[in-house]
């Protein structure tokens, strides 16, 4: 990349995947007395921003920490959206008359942005199938 004449070197940045039970408690005794910032960096809970700048993941980083240390939040934050609510796992058609799936469901499911499904209707149900897969019940 060349701006103005000058190199720009771009650091290459290194991904550490979330470490999680004995991996992570391991880690934390390894690292001993460092800075908060940087135990959750070491960890792997680290995000990028829109902006291409770090997050850290200090929520996620304490509970996979309680739990590797055999503590349980309620039931592991699977099911509720913000503030804590539980999923009704209903949906309702919007004005536009769209019909949306929310976050917490696609999370449930592992689904990523690009996944393709097959809708298929029922009598009051819908079904989404994966786009060359067969339908399961």
């Amino acid at each position: 990349m060349q701006q103005h004449g000058l190199s720009v070197i771009v650091p290459e940045i290194q991904f550490l995947s979330m470490l999680t039970g004995s991996e992570l408690l391991a880690k934390v005794k390894e690292l001993g007395d460092v800075s908060k910032s940087d135990l959750v960096r070491s960890c792997g809970y680290v995000s990028t921003k829109k902006d291409g700048g770090e997050r850290l993941n200090f929520t996620a980083f304490y509970e996979a920490l309680l739990e590797a240390k055999g503590l349980s939040l309620g039931n592991d934050g699977v099911g509720r959206g913000k503030g804590g609510r539980k999923l009704s796992y209903t949906a309702t058609v919007q004005g536009n008359g769209n019909l949306l799936i929310g976050k917490a469901y696609t999370a449930m499911l592992d689904l990523k942005p690009g996944d393709e499904f097959e809708i298929k209707l029922g009598r009051k149900q819908i079904k989404l199938i994966p786009a060359g897969g067969t339908e399961e019940e």
